[in-house]
């Protein structure tokens, strides 16, 4: 398996699936309660927080910051400890990208030269300048074209992931910790399309309940 599978594999584990099902807050008390069924929550009464004047949920605005500016869900929900792995994975994704666009712009550039014709055009490249065949510089532009496309694909999903961490964290600051609230991870197959399947995990997180307990 390449290097460029396995860090795709790290972003599908990375973001492994989280399927989260809740209407109402739920409160447990003492074991002699009776228990009565509550009416989920309106999404307008939700709607206390306000970016550039619309009136938006907690979730909807951590997910806009984040989308705006990665890492700002994550500052906005007071995960501070998840700044770096944000930053880190992102920046190694556009790092890596910006080589692979690097390399692929001075070999398009050295095929261009050498195949205009004129004597006064010389290649410049600190790269292709040193090489003479005209089927490795070919190659080249190949092989740098599609390893770029790939780490633009990852950092797409390097994005993507953090819109969702953000999202999914001020979901979980409103739920309350009872004993309806379930988490359950199971293995899975991860698929991808020109590689072996291999293992991974899915975790499920479940309010089964939508009912509190009064006296």
């Amino acid at each position: 398996m390449t290097g460029h599978w396995k860090a795709a594999i790290l972003f599908c584990l990375v973001g492994a699936p989280l399927a989260q099902s809740a209407q109402a807050q739920v409160v447990t008390t003492g074991p002699d309660s009776a228990r009565v069924s509550t009416p989920a929550v309106a999404d307008t009464t939700r709607r206390t927080e306000r970016l550039f004047g619309l009136h938006v949920t907690r979730p909807a605005k951590a997910a806009m910051l984040s989308a705006l500016v990665p890492g700002a869900g994550q500052i906005y929900n007071r995960k501070y400890w998840k700044l770096p792995l944000v930053y880190g994975v992102l920046g190694t994704a556009l790092t890596v990208e910006f080589f692979y666009q690097s390399r692929f712009k001075e070999f398009r550039e050295a095929k261009a030269a050498r195949n205009d014709n004129d004597p006064l055009t010389i290649d410049t490249g600190p790269l292709s300048s040193t090489i003479e065949d005209n089927a490795t510089i070919d190659r080249g532009l190949i092989i740098y074209r599609r390893n770029r496309d790939k780490w633009i694909a990852f950092s797409a999903v390097a994005y993507a992931i953090g819109v969702v961490d953000a999202l999914v964290d001020a979901h979980l600051r409103d739920f309350d910790v009872s004993d309806d609230l379930s988490l359950h991870w199971e293995p899975t197959m991860l698929y991808m399309p020109t590689a072996q399947p291999t293992a991974g995990i899915n975790f499920s997180l479940n309010l089964k309940s939508t009912s509190r307990s009064t006296k």
